[in-house]
């Protein structure tokens, strides 16, 4: 049973509260967050009534659904009733109040869940790190030194150290996929398109997803069918192959050899390759610039400096980006669909690396590619930006690492194979090939 499932099952039956439950994440929130930084608002009070209305709902002899009790976070870009939608923006903390839940918040409590926080991002969700100028920089459970990723750094850290058992976040590039790999949990961005999107503050349309962080292959699918994932039927003996090229190169030793012993496990897997990967990173930069720098113009013509500098000059970029290279991109971004398409004729699963190297310092917040001293503020997402740029689901997996820090890589499907996905990464983990450790710090 999967540690979702069990909690809910433990609130139905009356072995356990769901206030006691939400009283456990709060002290761990309470005892944590200082020095983390993930969470920017407890929710204290709201989560201790939400806790006692499904306690008194199960005396009455209801059901409060497959998540009864779940305490959860949310990225601060899905809109909370009652409180500013800051979307990681200082500037934003006065906005008007959201009036209405974001539609995945209110499946969730639908499902029986408990809101307990809002969480830490990039500003706008403009990077790969979470280091913040208003809220803080959120700190890698594993190593405290060192970074979470991001823009979904606070989502995947709090379920890493253990505050809270499932986060949302949300994947424009990688933003999911980054810091579940550099805080070793379970993080999955469906299918463009997959998941609702009603309520949370966007970035780019043409890349946002969301979706769920977790500690098990069980508890991410559980949430995806509360959320409304397709039940689709998944490839029950998919064929699977490793992406080589652009995916081998700037990655670390040592998760090559753990891509290499799944490959072995399975009795081997062929090396694939996409083609023009460097163009397609390029391209979803560009679109990535002119739409966010399209989106926040009035709010950069109106008040400029209250942006985070780093933020507002790349969203100023993109503003003057002519018109004809984002139609260029994206007439690029059909070509390399129907390239990927081809190669899921013959492969069910591709394996690629999520962030190709262990969590940067936060005092050195630097990454090395083709040796050459990058921000990893704009670079962590070298492996994942190329897959979001068309769509594809991706499941990201922790290498079973004990005592070592993390390093993750992605499941890749087709466009609507979530099933298969999931099969695959649940057969990866009853091997022992993947799965989270607790942080030794």
């Amino acid at each position: 049973m999967s540690m979702l499932a069990g909690i809910a099952a433990d609130v139905r039956s009356g072995r356990r509260s769901a206030v006691a439950i939400a009283c456990s994440a709060l002290a761990a929130l309470d005892r944590d967050n200082g020095e983390l930084v993930a969470a920017t608002r407890i929710l204290a009070a709201e989560a201790l009534d939400a806790a006692a209305a499904i306690d008194a709902a199960v005396a009455r002899g209801e059901d409060p659904g497959p998540l009864a009790g779940v305490p959860f976070g949310v990225k601060d870009l899905f809109d909370v009733a009652g409180l500013a939608t800051t979307a990681g923006a200082g500037m934003r903390r006065d906005a008007s109040p959201a009036p209405c839940d974001a539609e995945a918040v209110r499946r969730l409590k639908d499902a029986g869940a408990v809101l307990v926080a809002t969480l830490n991002m990039d500003e706008f969700a403009y990077g790969f790190a979470t280091i913040n100028a208003a809220f803080g920089t959120t700190r890698n459970p594993h190593d405290r030194a060192r970074l979470a990723g991001g823009s979904s750094g606070g989502s995947a850290a709090a379920v890493a150290a253990g505050m809270l058992p499932l986060t949302l976040g949300s994947d424009t590039n990688g933003s999911i996929r980054v810091p579940a790999a550099l805080c070793g949990v379970y993080g999955l961005k469906p299918t463009h398109g997959g998941l609702p999107m009603a309520g949370v503050f966007p970035f780019v349309d043409s890349f946002d997803d969301i979706g769920p962080f977790a500690t098990s292959v069980a508890d991410l699918q559980l949430v995806w069918g509360v959320l409304g994932g397709a039940a689709e039927q998944g490839v029950a003996a998919p064929r699977v192959a490793r992406l080589g090229g652009w995916f081998e190169r700037n990655v670390a030793p040592e998760l090559l050899q753990g891509i290499d012993a799944i490959g072995a496990h399975l009795g081997g897997i062929p090396m694939v390759e996409l083609p023009e990967v460097e163009a397609a990173r390029s391209a979803a930069f560009l679109m990535t610039a002119v739409e966010g720098g399209s989106l926040h113009l009035p709010e950069l013509r109106r008040r400029a400096a209250e942006f985070d500098p780093q933020t507002r000059d790349r969203l100023i970029a993109g503003a003057l980006m002519p018109g004809s290279a984002y139609r260029a991109a994206e007439r690029f971004r059909e070509w390399f669909r129907a390239e990927a398409a081809r190669l899921f004729e013959a492969q069910d699963v591709l394996i690629a690396p999520a962030a190709g190297v262990e969590a940067p310092l936060v005092e050195d917040p630097m990454v090395v590619v083709d040796g050459m001293r990058v921000p990893a503020r704009a670079h962590l997402g070298i492996y994942t930006q190329p897959l979001s740029f068309i769509g594809l689901p991706v499941i990201a997996a922790p290498l079973l690492r004990p005592g070592k820090l993390p390093l993750g890589f992605q499941l890749v499907g087709k466009p609507g194979a979530e099933a298969t996905l999931f099969a695959f990464a649940a057969r990866l983990e009853a091997d022992g090939l993947i799965g989270v450790t607790s942080p030794a710090t």
